[in-house]
């Protein structure tokens, strides 16, 4: 399985989860997993996700979802799972 750990980071608005979920279901990417947020106006949600079945690459994806941010006014990164774990690791 293709794991990527996805975060949004922002102030809140009307759509952020609806608009990078619509983009991760017509790109074949499964929610495992989510926890979002909202704490002084500021929204925070982080997903893992599967790209088993998605025909893009990651760096499309990355990218992809990084101009989705930009418009809609949040930050959002992209992380493979290993390299996310090896970063997080004590």
């Amino acid at each position: 399985m293709k794991k990527t750990i996805i975060t949004v980071v922002g102030k809140d608005t009307v759509g952020i989860i609806a608009k990078v979920c619509t983009y991760l279901a017509n790109n074949r990417i499964n929610i495992l997993d989510i926890s979002q947020t909202i704490v002084n106006g500021y929204f925070n949600m982080m997903m893992v996700v599967d790209m088993n079945d998605s025909a893009k690459p990651f760096a499309d994806v990355s990218s992809e979802l990084i101009q989705i941010g930009e418009e809609i006014g949040v930050d959002i990164h992209c992380q493979r799972e290993e390299i996310f774990e090896s970063m997080h690791r004590i």
